[in-house]
C-alpha cells in the first residue's frame, strides 16, 4: 500500500511532464462540434465560442491569447471552439462567414457577437462583465456604495417600485448594452435622494478614480426613458471632460477629433500621480470646450507600438513628461513637439496653433524616391497627392507589404501591365508600401495586396479592384474604367 501511495506523486509528475504547458492551456477550451454543440452549450450560463479554421493566420494569432483567457476564466465563463473545416453544419447554422468569428452564447442561445479585444487580458475583462444579471438589484445603501465604488463607471436606475414601466425599459437597455457598461437598479427612491434624485431617474456615476474639481462626478438623466435616449445619455456623459483612454474604449472615443496626453499613467498603483497630469490637461481642456475637440489621457506603454507606427514617437520622447497627439476623425494626425510644461502654457499654444490651422500634419512616409522612372511608379505618403491625385491622369495603385507572399506573386504580372501601358500618357501604374506609409482617407486597406483605381474627375471616389490577378483581367478592367482609350507599348494601338 505504501508503495502504491509513493507511486502517485511520481505518476502525477510524469503526466505533467508529458503534457506541456500549452497543451494544458488548450484543455481549458472546450471543443464543440455538430454532434454535441447543442447538448454541451446549454449547460453553460455564459460561453464564448471561437469559430475558426486551422489554416487561418488570424486564428493562429488569436489561439494562444484565447487559451490563456480560458485558463484565467475557468470557473467563471466557459470558452469553447468549433473547427469550421470539420463541423460545417454548426458554423453555417450560426452564420459564420469569416474567421475567426467569436460569439457569446447564453444557455446555448446565440446572444451577441463578441466585439471586444483579442488579447488574453482583454478577453478576460470583457467576459467577466458578461457574468451575472444584466442589471444588479440594489436594496440597501451598502449595496449602492459597493456597486459605485468601482474602477469603471456605474449606471444606476432609481425607480418607485418593481412594477414601474420605466424599470422594464431600463432592464431592456441593460440587456442590450451590458457588454459596454455596468448597470444596477433600485425600486426604492430613497436610495437616490442624497445624489439629487427626487423622482424616477437614471444616475450615472463616473469612475471614482477620475473624480476632479473641474467637473461633476454624477450626472442625472430625467428625460423620457427609452433604449435610444438612455444610450445617447450614456454616450454623451460617460467620459466627461478628459477620460482615460484604453484599448477597450479607444474606438468609441475616436469617433470624434481627439487629443491624447500619453504618460506613465497607472490608476492601479499610482492614482495620485496619474491624476497629477490629468488635472493639468483638464484645466486647459475646460478653456477649449465646445470647439469640437475632445480630450483624453492614456498609458504610453499600452499604446507604444501605435505611437511608434502612427506618430514616429518612442519611449524616450517626453521622458517623464506627457507627450501629446491629436487624431481627427478623418485620420489627420498632429504631435506637440514643445515640451509639456506644468503650467499648461505649452499645451495652450499647441491648441491655439491647431485651431488656427498653423500646425503641419504628421504623415508617416518613406523618403520620396530621387529617381522614379520605372514602369511601376513608386508612391510614398509624401508623394501620394502629386502622383495618385494628379487631376490629369488615371492611376492604378497597389498597396502592398514587403513581406506579403501574394504581393510577390503578383509582382511580375503587375510589372508586365505597367510595361504594356508605359507609353500611355494618360495612365499611371503605381504601388505603395502600406506597411511604412500612411494610407490616405478613402482607401480601405486591411490586407495585401489591395488595389484601387483613381480615375480622372473622381479622385475622391477611388474604385476598389476586385477582379482576377492575370494580365488580361487588369486590361479588361482598365478598358472599362479608364477615362481615355488605352494604348499599348509604343504602338498606340487602342485596345
Amino acid at each position: 500500500m505504501a508503495a502504491a501511495v509513493r507511486l502517485f506523486p511520481a505518476l502525477t509528475f510524469s503526466l505533467l511532464s508529458y503534457f506541456p504547458a500549452a497543451e494544458l492551456l488548450r484543455r481549458d477550451v472546450l471543443e464543440l462540434g455538430d454532434a454535441d454543440f447543442d447538448y454541451l452549450a446549454t449547460e453553460h450560463e455564459t460561453m464564448l465560442v471561437k469559430f475558426y479554421t486551422p489554416w487561418c493566420g488570424h486564428c493562429k494569432k488569436l489561439s494562444p491569447e484565447f487559451d490563456k483567457a480560458a485558463t484565467r476564466l475557468k470557473g467563471i465563463v466557459r470558452l469553447a471552439k468549433v473547427d469550421c473545416t470539420v463541423h460545417l453544419e454548426t458554423c453555417a447554422r450560426f452564420g459564420v462567414s469569416g474567421y475567426p468569428t467569436l460569439k457569446i452564447f447564453r444557455y446555448g442561445r446565440d446572444s451577441a457577437p463578441y466585439d471586444g479585444p483579442r488579447t488574453a487580458d482583454g478577453i478576460y475583462h470583457y467576459m467577466k462583465k458578461q457574468t451575472g444579471p444584466d442589471s444588479v438589484h440594489l436594496k440597501t445603501e451598502d449595496d449602492l456604495q459597493t456597486f459605485i465604488n468601482h474602477y469603471d463607471a456605474s449606471i444606476v436606475g432609481v425607480f418607485s417600485g418593481a412594477d414601474s414601466s420605466h424599470l422594464s425599459e431600463f432592464l431592456r437597455a441593460a440587456a442590450l448594452l451590458r457588454e459596454q457598461f455596468r448597470f444596477a437598479h433600485t425600486a426604492d427612491l430613497k436610495l437616490g435622494e442624497k445624489y439629487g434624485a427626487t423622482s424616477e431617474c437614471v444616475l450615472l456615476f463616473r469612475p471614482p478614480r477620475l473624480s476632479s474639481m473641474f467637473e461633476d462626478s454624477i450626472m442625472i438623466f430625467t428625460e423620457y426613458l427609452t433604449i435610444g435616449s438612455l444610450r445617447r445619455f450614456i454616450r454623451d456623459q460617460l467620459y466627461g471632460l478628459c477620460p482615460h483612454m484604453t484599448a477597450e474604449n479607444r474606438d468609441r472615443l475616436r469617433v470624434r477629433d481627439l487629443l491624447t496626453a500619453f504618460y506613465d499613467l497607472d490608476y492601479h498603483h499610482n492614482p495620485r500621480g496619474s491624476n497629477y497630469w490629468r488635472n493639468r490637461v483638464m484645466k486647459v481642456a475646460s478653456k477649449y470646450s465646445g470647439r469640437g475637440l475632445t480630450f483624453s489621457v492614456a498609458n504610453k506603454k499600452e499604446f507604444l507600438s501605435e505611437l511608434e507606427d502612427d506618430f514616429g514617437l518612442g519611449t524616450s520622447d517626453g521622458g517623464e513628461l506627457p507627450f501629446v497627439t491629436i487624431r481627427t476623425k478623418l485620420g489627420h494626425k498632429y504631435t506637440m513637439r514643445e515640451e509639456f510644461t506644468r503650467d499648461g502654457q505649452s499645451l495652450e499654444r499647441f491648441l491655439d496653433d491647431y485651431f488656427a490651422g498653423r500646425l503641419k500634419r504628421y504623415v508617416k512616409s518613406e523618403p520620396v524616391p530621387e529617381r522614379n522612372t520605372a514602369a511601376v511608379q513608386v508612391v510614398v505618403a509624401e508623394s501620394f497627392d502629386d502622383i495618385v491625385n494628379d487631376p490629369d491622369k488615371d492611376v492604378l495603385i497597389q498597396f502592398y507589404s514587403p513581406t506579403c507572399p501574394h504581393c510577390k506573386k503578383l509582382e511580375p504580372v503587375y510589372r508586365e501591365l505597367a510595361d504594356q501601358l508605359y507609353s500611355d500618357p494618360n495612365i499611371v501604374i503605381a504601388k505603395m508600401n502600406a506597411a511604412d506609409n500612411d494610407v490616405p482617407l478613402g482607401y480601405d486597406v486591411h490586407g495585401f495586396p489591395t488595389i484601387y483605381f483613381a480615375k480622372v474627375g473622381r479622385k475622391e471616389e477611388p474604385i476598389r479592384y476586385e477582379g482576377g490577378r492575370e494580365l488580361k483581367d487588369f486590361l479588361k478592367f482598365l478598358k472599362r474604367e479608364a477615362s481615355h482609350s488605352l494604348s499599348l507599348g509604343g504602338s498606340k494601338d487602342e485596345l
